[in-house]
């Protein structure tokens, strides 16, 4: 089942978050010494109420339907000339592979064009090749890259028109 989230459950999603892009960090080399501001070291229970109490964000999560546990998150935030941002979408390492991401994105889609949105966009490792084609094979188109002084990584940049 995904919901939205109620303020007594942002520790557990930073906790899922975290988890979630540590795998990513192992993957790729980053440390909380290289890559402090990655989401994997900078996600935080202040980070998260400020997103959700001063910027508005949308969060949602994926509850396992047993024992009412999150398995996945992900947050809008609704921007200028009808786009979101779709941030933090993750699944916890033990139960991917089961269209939970899927689900999570496809609500999230929803969501944001019901909200009004015409076009989402999101901000990815560039280096992690098989992200991009999960992706890409959900409609997203990658616009550009970026590399920043504060990452070991390039950041790239996708987006989705919403119709």
């Amino acid at each position: 089942m995904i919901k939205e989230i109620d303020k007594s459950e942002i520790a557990e999603c930073v906790n899922v978050i975290r988890k979630s892009f540590l795998t990513v960090a192992d993957e790729f080399g980053f440390t909380i010494e290289n890559a402090p501001r990655f989401t994997a070291f900078a996600t935080t229970e202040e980070r998260l109420f400020y997103q959700l109490e001063y910027e508005h964000r949308l969060m949602m999560a994926y509850y396992d339907d047993g024992d009412g546990r999150i398995l996945g998150y992900y947050s809008l935030m609704f921007l200028e000339n009808s786009e979101c941002e779709l941030s933090n979408l993750c699944v916890m390492p033990e139960f991917r592979h089961k269209k939970i991401g899927e689900a999570l994105l496809e609500d999230a889609v929803i969501r944001a064009k019901n909200s009004g949105c015409k076009k989402m966009k999101i901000g990815i490792v560039e280096e992690n090749k098989r992200l991009r084609k999960w992706y890409e094979a959900h409609g997203f188109i990658h616009t550009h890259a970026e590399k920043f002084d504060f990452f070991p990584f390039t950041c790239g940049y996708m987006e989705r028109e919403l119709s």
